[in-house]
């Protein structure tokens, strides 16, 4: 089984940048389809980026052209680096990972492995 551990939130004022970092416990992970979700308060867990084994990946729309997710397998880590980032972004963000190598969507019912999220605030 897959552990995940997200770090790299914080508080930081619109327009700034952020990375958050998710390390996988195992190197298995590399055959993996990731992603990054977020959950702001009252509202469903959202996708907002995924990549898969062979680099391919995926936004929300409401995302592209500010985050970029990307991965590390021979550090069994990845990434996610947002910029410009708008008030709107705020949440608690989730990484999370599936068995399987391609076809990754932003569902976050796919996702069978996740981390414990981290606090993303930003200010206006």
């Amino acid at each position: 089984q897959v552990q995940l551990a997200e770090s790299g939130g914080g508080s930081v004022q619109a327009g700034a940048s952020l990375t958050l970092s998710c390390a996988a416990s195992e190197s298995t992970y590399s055959s993996y389809c990731l992603g990054w979700f977020r959950q702001a308060p009252g509202q469903e867990r959202e996708g907002v980026a995924t990549i898969d084994s062979d680099g391919y990946t995926h936004y929300a729309d409401s995302v592209k052209g500010r985050f970029t997710i990307s991965r590390d397998d021979a550090n069994h880590t990845f990434f996610l680096q947002m910029n410009n980032l708008e008030p709107e972004d705020t949440g608690i963000y989730y990484c999370a990972a599936r068995p399987t190598r391609g076809g990754c969507g932003l569902e976050a019912a796919l996702y069978d492995y996740w981390g414990q999220g981290t606090q993303v605030t930003i200010s206006s």
